[in-house]
């Protein structure tokens, strides 16, 4: 029986007809009964909505969240919060579909979703090589499985829900990925956001040849420092994050940023990161209780200066000449620097914990501390890696090297006063021979303090000189200086007096107690005693000095008294208060301050 063909116009005028009584849009257009999922023959899903009906609920009738979908059946075991899901088409009318049941149309979307995932999970397996733990997701959108099944990679028109779900499909691999090449897929930081969440334990990561312009996009791929802990290799060429960089020279600030970001790497672009490690004690995994120490001092006492290998005579000299120069003609010291020399300086503006407990800066016997100031110092170059340990540019521009770079450098540092000739316990001085090439050196460390003439406050530094004998002929020799500097790094830090390498019992722990710290917020400190108190107060350990400042704040006895008390009571500050409380009415007035 043969079949004619439908007249012409007979579409349209079928169309019409439905329209007008309702049964398909009026935007719509008719379908072939052959495709009737419309182009390619596919269908939208609705989404899947995610509820946390605890919420509400107390903690101890905490359940755990329910997934309400608008699809019957199971749920997707490979579901992720917010990822991309097939759905149906939201715009059906009531009358739409008149012949299909709700249960026929639920389970659509669902066979939809499973044949997704099951596609990428057949890539994922694809790739895999689980004797080398690496997987490879090289060029994706070439891949005949995404071509088969008509798959959306991340960077060729799929999103990162769409990567979440790939990244995902790999953390349920076994043995775990240490190596993962995500290379040629134009990829951007966004679509990496969920890389550190689903394998934060990749040992090898190559994202060459994508889009990851900036260090945002870094930031999204791994937000913390405490992310990517185990990542020893990374390449990132042929993004325009690193090529840019390269470009402007700023290559070693791209490298240091790097690194910065990804504390545990040692290569990057196939080229190894300098490391500094230490061969320390690791730290204990037992989880035995540790008793806290209670020891106040070290073991062993503070000595006194230490020079061997050395005339003393000459290390005298040098001191004294470099830094009357220092302090007074600073243009002089080009002839006592080689010309290859390096210095540099830091600023340590903070004030030391043992200095603010004795109260040295707000104590009214040192007004002058309270007018000194950092700014001067830091606008003239301190290089203080804790900083500027991430700008490169700023580390290389605070090294100066050469004589006349250096003495420019000192010209704009503020001007100095060291007692160099006065009380030599204000100075701590080691000195020792050390090999420099093919020819003995020696490393000379000086601890002191000096007066800033504008302000007139004091403050602490630590001088490190490295020296070797000048020659015959050389312009330090023919300036009087029998030995030249090659290298020259200073500390200037807030004053915290000379008592740091008095020589006796070092201190470990400060005595500290409430009072104490009352006290010394108060201004009363070792400067509130005569100038002849503070001379037998230095004679004694530093822990039994600051009891003497403590019972003394509480009580006003003088230092002979509180000495005495003291030792009446074995040094047990509670004991000599309550003992004081008992005989003050007896004392006579010269026993208080």
């Amino acid at each position: 029986m043969s079949v004619s063909a439908p007249p012409a116009g007979s579409k349209s005028i079928a169309s019409s007809a439905l329209r007008s009584a309702g049964l398909i849009d009026r935007d719509a257009t008719m379908r072939d009964a052959d495709n009737p999922g419309g182009r390619k023959g596919k269908l939208r899903s609705g989404r899947t909505m995610r509820m946390d009906i605890t919420k509400d609920r107390p903690s101890s009738t905490r359940m755990h969240p329910v997934r309400l979908s608008a699809s019957a059946g199971p749920s997707d075991p490979l579901t992720i919060r917010g990822a991309s899901r097939p759905s149906v088409s939201s715009r059906m009318r009531r009358n739409a579909i008149s012949g299909a049941s709700s249960s026929s149309i639920s389970q659509i979307p669902l066979r939809m979703k499973t044949k997704v995932v099951d596609a990428w999970r057949e890539f994922v397996q694809k790739r895999w090589n689980p004797e080398m733990k690496y997987l490879n997701l090289d060029s994706m959108n070439e891949d005949e499985v995404v071509k088969k099944y008509n798959l959306t990679p991340p960077g060729s028109g799929g999103s990162s829900r769409d990567a979440a779900v790939i990244f995902k499909l790999a953390s349920q691999l076994k043995p775990e990925v240490e190596t993962l090449s995500l290379a040629n897929n134009n990829l951007t930081g966004t679509l990496l956001m969920q890389l550190s969440r689903y394998l934060p334990k990749l040992v090898n990561l190559s994202l060459q040849n994508n889009k990851i312009r900036d260090k945002k996009e870094l930031t999204m791929i791994v937000s913390r420092k405490e992310k990517m802990l185990q990542m020893r290799e990374l390449v990132l060429t042929g993004n325009p994050l690193r090529e840019l960089a390269y470009k402007a020279g700023q290559g070693a600030a791209y490298r240091s940023d790097i690194a910065r970001r990804f504390t545990a790497l040692a290569v990057l672009d196939q080229e190894p990161i300098a490391q500094i490690s230490f061969d320390g004690p690791q730290p204990s995994t037992s989880a035995m209780p540790v008793e806290k120490p209670n020891a106040t001092t070290f073991p062993f006492d503070m000595s006194p200066s230490f020079v061997t290998g050395v005339d003393g005579a000459l290390v005298s000299k040098f001191l004294v000449n470099f830094f009357n120069a220092f302090d007074s003609q600073r243009e002089s010291l080009i002839n006592a620097y080689d010309p290859a020399a390096t210095f540099s300086f830091s600023a340590n503006t903070s004030i030391p914990a043992r200095a603010r407990l004795v109260g040295f800066h707000s104590s009214k016997d040192m007004p002058n501390q309270r007018k000194l100031e950092w700014k001067t110092w830091l606008d003239s170059g301190s290089r203080n890696l804790n900083r500027i340990g991430s700008d490169p540019q700023k580390t290389l521009q605070n090294l100066h090297v050469g004589a006349d770079q250096i003495v420019q450098a000192m010209r704009n540092m503020p001007p100095t006063a060291h007692d160099i000739l006065g009380p030599s316990e204000k100075f701590c001085i080691d000195a020792f021979p050390v090999m420099h090439g093919q020819s003995m050196g020696l490393l000379l460390t000086v601890h002191g303090q000096f007066t800033e003439p504008g302000p007139g406050g004091v403050r602490s530094f630590d001088r490190t000189f490295m020296l070797v004998p000048a020659a015959d002929g050389s312009r330090a020799k023919l300036n009087g200086w029998d030995i030249v500097i090659l290298s020259d790094q200073w500390i200037i830090r807030s004053y915290s007096s000379h008592e740091a390498w008095k020589a006796g019992p070092l201190l470990v722990q400060a005595v500290v107690t409430k009072s104490q710290t009352g006290a010394s917020a108060s201004g009363f400190s070792l400067m509130s005693f005569p100038p002849d108190q503070q001379a037998v107060l230095a004679q004694l350990p530093e822990a039994q000095r600051n009891l003497v400042v403590e019972i003394s704040s509480q009580t006003r006895l003088n230092a002979k008294f509180a000495i005495d008390c003291l030792q009446l009571n074995g040094w047990d500050l509670a004991k000599a208060v309550a003992n004081f409380n008992q005989v003050k009415a007896s004392l006579a007035a010269d026993a208080f301050l």
